[in-house]
């Protein structure tokens, strides 16, 4: 039965995620497998891959063949070269010593190169933050410079507003005082000589034939004396 090592998709939309399986090369690709190796996340920075070394290295030492895509995430992982070196040590050119001491040194230089790309990209995140962060702060800056400009501008023409409010004011009452100072005085009026009362007009014109009649008695009287 022919066996390939390949790659079965599982996440979601958008967010593939897959596990590294030895299955029937006859079988379905995302279909029934033998034995999952490990998986495969390309979602993160760097891309994580965790496979099995030993088994994976047993299933290509039984005749397993890797697709394009796992053969790249095996030789990431170092599992050909540990295949390639249990392969010298079965011909006596590498004892076993030997090919555990050249898989670590390799291993260690891959976590050296891991590591380091890890922090490139980790003091490159940080720079990026900075730069965003100053830019935010530039952008808060200046809205806050022009909120400012916009209130002074407010306040100054309000201020403006209330000094013509008032010059106007000022200027109605200096007009309204010199109408007042240029009305001519209203010229007084000539007393009203009295006028006698109507009483005193009928007791004047009463008394006047009392003192006649009063004389004519005064006559008679005297022409009978005489």
């Amino acid at each position: 039965m022919p066996v390939k090592i390949r790659l079965q998709r599982h996440g979601k939309k958008g967010k593939p995620f897959y596990w590294v399986v030895a299955a029937d090369a006859r079988a379905k690709r995302d279909g029934r497998f033998l034995e999952k190796l490990g998986t495969y996340n390309p979602n993160t920075n760097p891309a994580t891959v965790d496979i099995k070394v030993d088994e994976t290295v047993k299933w290509l030492e039984n005749g397993a063949q890797p697709t394009d895509t796992a053969k790249t995430l095996l030789s990431y992982k170092g599992i050909l070269l540990k295949h390639h070196l249990n392969g010298g040590v079965r011909k006596g050119a590498l004892t076993e010593e030997q090919a555990a001491k050249k898989f670590e040194a390799w291993l260690e230089e891959k976590n050296a190169k891991i590591q380091s790309k890890k922090d490139s990209l980790k003091d490159e995140d940080a720079t990026a933050r900075a730069h965003r962060l100053a830019a935010e702060k530039e952008v808060n800056s200046k809205r806050e410079e022009a909120a400012a400009a916009a209130v002074a501008e407010i306040a100054a023409a309000e201020a403006a507003a209330q000094a013509e409010a008032e010059a106007v004011t000022e200027e109605a009452a200096v007009e309204e005082t010199a109408a007042v100072e240029e009305t001519p005085a209203v010229e007084e009026t000539p007393a009203v000589e009295e006028t006698p009362a109507v009483e005193e007009v009928v007791a004047e014109a009463t008394a006047a034939p009392a003192e006649e009649e009063s004389a004519t008695e005064a006559k008679e009287d005297d022409a009978k004396e005489a």
